[in-house]
């Protein structure tokens, strides 16, 4: 526990960094999207809280960077972000107030926020792959453990995994994000055994274990200590056409994973706990920094170089998570925004600003209720009350 307390300042720069530069293209995309159809911004701002500098545009927008860096936000005069807002519209700013442009521009706007992170990730990705490149190998089953299920499905020490659930299986990290999602759900493995192809049934089962990072997650589990077949490395990098076309699948794979984690959550079929916020974004970036950096035989320049990319692949995925969790139909969110939009589209009519503010107030309980709960769930992940945060 004194370690990752002493800590502290790694974490908090490493939350500060990911979880801004994601939330300002976020938010620049609403921005960009609003001042095309001429929507008047009051303020533009880097964090949040009481303004450190601060300046006027000629148009009136007020750009700040605040004292708490975590994120960002727009505010279009006479938009309704939270119940406080429904009704009120600022003087100063030049442009037309929100709720003065068409459902269908404000549907652009919301929409354009989700729509940068997803493009975001794009562009990441496609750098990964252009300049870095993409290592693949065989996956074996280096120890399989007795009383797990691949066991007692019957794979045995050496079997080369192929295919999982219809998947290739080309990264130990392949195998894993399929497995660590289907708690309690038959999976199809096919399996090489020799010369001979086989396809065993596994059931992953819940079980509180680290994950790639150390952190400890309630996840599915086979009881495979999976390794890489010597010999069949294969590294390639993608020419800019190939790594646009990778960029775009792995964002839209990792969009797919997602939807179908939230899927098992609500159905019940995976725990809360699965979803991450704040508090395991910073210490995801804590735990690389520290293995990185901390591997002293390494060269320093490969350890940054390492870093680097490690980064720029976490910072993608947090693109794309919180792309996709600004569209779910909660009214704070910009999905919800969305369900507003098709309300007055369908009836012709602006919804009530009574319901406007109680649904806001209900949206806002709920996702704070969200934040405590995944946030708890970060806490422990870190290990901070076992002595497992060390790394």
């Amino acid at each position: 526990m004194t370690e990752i307390l002493a800590q502290g300042p790694i974490f908090l720069i490493c939350l500060a960094f990911l979880l801004g530069v994601v939330v300002i293209i976020h938010e620049l995309g609403h921005y960009l999207a609003g001042r095309f159809y001429g929507a008047a911004v009051e303020s533009f701002s880097i964090g949040f809280g009481k303004s450190i500098v601060e300046r006027k545009d000629s148009v009136g927008t007020r750009w700040r960077v605040n004292w708490i860096p975590l994120g960002g936000f727009v505010k279009f005069v006479g938009e309704s972000q939270l119940p406080t807002d429904v009704g009120k519209v600022e003087q100063g700013p030049i442009g037309k107030p929100y709720p003065q442009l068409s459902v269908g521009a404000r549907s652009v706007v919301a929409l354009a926020g989700p729509a940068a992170n997803f493009v975001l990730a794009v562009l990441l990705f496609t750098v990964f792959f252009a300049v870095r490149g993409t290592e693949q190998y065989d996956v074996y089953a280096h120890q399989v453990n007795e009383g797990y299920p691949a066991a007692e499905a019957g794979m045995l020490d050496g079997d080369i995994i192929r295919r999982v659930d219809g998947a290739p299986i080309r990264q130990i990290a392949d195998m894993i994000v399929i497995t660590s999602m289907s708690t309690g759900r038959a999976l199809p493995f096919e399996v090489q055994r020799g010369e001979e192809t086989l396809t065993l049934m596994v059931t992953p089962r819940r079980e509180v274990r680290p994950n790639q990072l150390g952190q400890l997650v309630p996840q599915g589990t086979i009881g495979v200590v999976p390794a890489g077949l010597q010999g069949s490395l294969e590294f390639r990098r993608f020419g800019p056409i190939e790594a646009v076309g990778m960029g775009v699948f792995e964002t839209k794979d990792t969009v797919e994973h997602t939807v179908y984690m939230l899927g098992r959550i609500i159905t019940g079929k995976e725990p809360l706990a699965l979803m991450s916020g704040p508090v395991a974004i910073g210490d995801a970036g804590r735990r690389i920094v520290n293995r990185t950096m901390g591997a002293e035989s390494v060269p320093l320049t490969t350890r940054l170089s390492v870093l680097g990319w490690s980064t720029l692949q976490l910072c993608a995925l947090i693109s794309i998570g919180i792309g996709f969790f600004n569209l779910l139909p909660l009214p704070v969110l910009d999905g919800g925004h969305l369900v507003f939009n098709a309300y007055e589209a369908v009836t012709g009519k602006v919804m009530p600003e009574k319901v406007q503010e109680v649904a806001l107030m209900a949206g806002l309980g709920l996702l704070l209720t969200m934040f405590v709960f995944i946030t708890w769930g970060d806490v422990l992940e870190t290990g901070l009350f076992n002595g497992s945060a060390s790394e």
